[in-house]
């Protein structure tokens, strides 16, 4: 190979390699890719021509025309994030919830020509809905039937999205609060709550401790009863017993009768014989150390004699 050849090789060569960026540049100038998960729309003056979903290269040589526009949509699963939506609950109370939004463009035509921001649209939408929906119940069912008002949610504006070509997946209900002051309220009638809770358990323990009391009392007062009853019956066997053994009886009846007497009432005379003193002698006695008492007529005479 001579040096001719060599550099008809090189001309070759370097013209292949300048005409690569061209062909390539003129490839990409009148065609399209499409990436996987989206959808390209080809618009001629405005009006929609052909929705290319399919991924790869799309030959589209009238792209290059000023008033041919070629629109990529996203169809990608996305979501929206709804903070701070008030909400009256059946009962007045303001509730706060967030609602978290999962959907993806299912008619890529419907979502870029059929409403001008669906966006703020799908806001005002889900707002609506959940004010609607949650407005109807308690805020303890807010609180617990969280999942089951989602999909409440999702349903009542499933028609709507759907004429704008979304599809909603999800909905969900988050972060669901009071606000400080209606949540003080709460809190202050849960605790008159509890406290009349309290009251109500005392009141009943102490109901059911008088019942307690006063059945055991009925109890207590049957057995006694029936125990006095069976006394005399004791003590009749008793005296039937002593009745086999008469000086035993003697000796008991001796002793009851020496237990009937009382110390300080009984005054005991030693040394007269029996019928010597009556009752009414002894009671005219003078105690040892004391003088007869003097009639009050000789006292009355003593004094006019002095005199």
């Amino acid at each position: 190979m001579n040096s001719t050849e060599i550099l008809h090789l090189i001309g070759g060569i370097t013209a292949g390699l300048c005409t690569l960026p061209f062909l390539t540049g003129l490839v990409r100038l009148f065609s399209v890719r499409v990436e996987d998960e989206e959808a390209l729309l080809v618009t001629r003056f405005g009006k929609l021509e052909k929705t290319l979903t399919r991924p790869g290269w799309h030959w589209v040589p009238a792209r290059v025309l000023p008033w041919v526009r070629t629109i990529p949509v996203c169809l990608r699963r996305d979501f929206r994030d709804f903070t701070n939506i008030h909400v009256n609950d059946a009962r007045g109370t303001t509730v706060t919830v967030d609602l978290w939004l999962e959907f993806r463009v299912a008619d890529p035509a419907r979502a870029l020509f059929g409403v001008g921001d669906w966006d703020k649209s799908l806001q005002a939408l889900a707002t609506h809905a959940a004010l609607s929906i949650l407005g109807n119940r308690d805020f303890e069912q807010i609180l617990c039937d969280r999942s089951e008002l989602g999909e409440l949610v999702r349903q009542d504006i499933k028609a709507e999205t759907e004429r704008w070509g979304l599809e909603v997946e999800r909905v969900l209900i988050r972060n669901v609060s009071l606000l400080s002051e209606v949540a003080q309220q709460v809190f202050d009638t849960l605790a008159a709550q509890l406290e009349r809770a309290k009251a109500e358990v005392e009141e009943e323990g102490r109901q059911r401790v008088a019942l307690l009391e006063a059945q055991t009392s009925a109890q207590v007062a049957s057995l006694v009863a029936e125990a006095k009853g069976q006394y005399p019956a004791a003590v009749g066997r008793a005296f039937a017993a002593l009745g086999n053994n008469p000086r035993v009886l003697a000796a008991y009846n001796e002793l009851y009768a020496l237990s009937q007497v009382r110390p300080h009432r009984t005054v005991a005379f030693h040394g007269f014989e029996r019928n010597e003193l009556r009752a009414m002698d002894a009671a005219m006695l003078v105690p040892v150390g004391q003088e007869a008492p003097t009639p009050r007529n000789s006292l009355d005479e003593r004094g006019k004699a002095e005199a």
